[in-house]
């Protein structure tokens, strides 16, 4: 259900306006370059954290900022075209390892080795990034019918609870169950949880500026109150 503003009249677009296509475009770069990086495991103190970590966190704000805006059925179509584009980039490098290296070209392991794939790391991802992010837009909408559109920070903030602990949980039990202790696993679980919900928190007055400017720009403050919210539909 689409809200007009106040002292206006709206409609909902069946076009996508440059705003909604630039923060979709922030969206998928956050996305790629986190699975890029993610290699790169760094301590501080007692934890270490992929560096991925450094800008994954960015997607589930602007996951926020769309369904906060623009509804879950606009989240939802993002959400796919963020898995499509990663999908891809994973063909594509899978390619680009499996072409063969020019005779004088000595970086082929390193390249490998940076850029590679396990399948099993694979599955991890995909099913947590769908998971994560479908869940985190699906709070957010219900809790903005729920509290009739007040209190943006306990949305922003409980919904990205709920996403961060199953992106976390699915990702670390699924890519490492077996391969370490359980305990090991737990506490990795949950330092990833803390610092990504850390992450949301500390931007809140960020994600308030960029809802507001854009519900005003845009002239929209969707409720999805008779919302299909089935993840496998697109329209």
């Amino acid at each position: 259900m689409v809200v007009p503003r106040t002292g206006s009249s709206c409609e909902e677009r069946p076009t996508y306006s440059a705003y909604f296509l630039g923060c979709l475009a922030l969206f998928v770069t956050s996305l790629l370059t986190a699975n890029v990086i993610a290699i790169k495991l760094f301590q501080i103190g007692p934890l270490v954290l992929p560096a991925g970590i450094i800008i994954f966190p960015i997607s589930y704000i602007l996951g926020d900022v769309f369904t906060e805006v623009y509804g879950y059925r606009r989240a939802r179509q993002v959400i796919w075209v963020g898995f499509a584009c990663n999908a891809l980039l994973v063909a594509v490098v899978w390619v680009a390892i499996h072409l063969p290296p020019a005779s004088f070209w000595p970086h082929q392991k390193a390249f490998q080795t940076v850029l590679g794939f396990t399948p099993r790391l694979l599955v991890a991802s995909f099913l947590a990034y769908l998971a994560g992010e479908f869940s985190n837009a699906y709070v957010l909408a219900r809790l903005k019918v729920a509290t009739s559109g007040r209190w943006l920070w306990l949305r922003t903030i409980g919904s990205t609870l709920v996403g961060q602990a199953l992106d976390s949980t699915i990702f670390i039990g699924v890519a490492f169950a077996g391969l370490f202790p359980l305990q090991t696993l737990f506490r990795t679980i949950v330092a990833q949880w803390l610092v990504k919900s850390s992450y949301e928190a500390l931007v809140t007055p960020f994600t308030y500026l960029v809802v507001n400017f854009l519900k005003r720009r845009e002239n929209l403050d969707v409720y999805d109150r008779y919302t299909d919210f089935n993840p496998f539909h697109w329209d």
